[in-house]
């Protein structure tokens, strides 16, 4: 299940900012913001997830692996969809360091702290964090009503959040949402998935990965 939002900047590249930090031992990275880029709608189907056109493509110059909700647990098919990403984003409540551990044996990782975050290792996350990848501003939180910011004034491409336990995969004015629901223990009889976004110089694809 995909949703594509087209171009980026002509030739930006990717910029980190210090100052905010990722989890301790791993990565520091910063942003650059950058103008909101052309976007491509498509329709809706389950779990409020948009389906591109048949056209609807990217050709992939870097492959983000987006997981939220584990709840202390990464489950093996997990990391075997993360295993070949470029970098990792967690969207929070991660609920076990050694989660963080795991994910960053495999990638890069930018993760955020969600409300079930707590204790020593959690207070070195930022609650919200931006990071520029192939010329596209990623803003990650945990939950997304805890915003605060315009993101199409602000340049951000991609909101990535977690914290419904729902996948989200669509465009609303100019910006794409994308939340990859639980991959944590299944609530409710709710998915248990994560995500992928496919940036390239063509814009960016997101898609939801059911696991279970």
């Amino acid at each position: 299940m995909s949703t594509y939002l087209s171009k980026r900047k002509a030739g930006a590249r990717d910029e980190f900012e210090p100052g905010w930090l990722l989890y301790q031992g791993f990565h520091e990275i910063r942003a650059l913001q950058l103008e909101g880029p052309g976007v491509r709608r498509d329709r809706h189907s389950a779990y409020g997830v948009e389906v591109p056109a048949a056209n609807a493509k990217v050709d992939a110059v870097t492959i983000l692996g987006v997981i939220s909700d584990t709840h202390g647990l990464l489950r093996p098919e997990a990391r075997a969809v993360l295993a070949s990403v470029d970098r990792i984003i967690h969207a929070g409540d991660i609920d076990e360091r050694v989660v963080l551990q795991m994910l960053g044996s495999l990638a890069p990782i930018t993760a955020v702290r969600g409300n079930m975050d707590r204790g020593a290792w959690a207070r070195g996350l930022p609650e919200q964090a931006t990071l520029t990848v192939e010329g596209f501003a990623i803003h990650v939180l945990h939950d997304v009503y805890q915003l605060g910011l315009d993101p199409k004034a602000d340049g951000i491409a991609v909101v990535v959040s977690g914290h419904t336990h729902r996948p989200r995969n669509e465009v609303h004015d100019t910006v794409l949402y994308f939340n990859p629901g639980s991959a944590g223990p299944r609530r409710h009889g709710g998915p248990v998935s994560l995500g992928k976004l496919h940036l390239g110089p063509d814009g960016i694809r997101g898609e939801i990965i059911m696991l279970d």
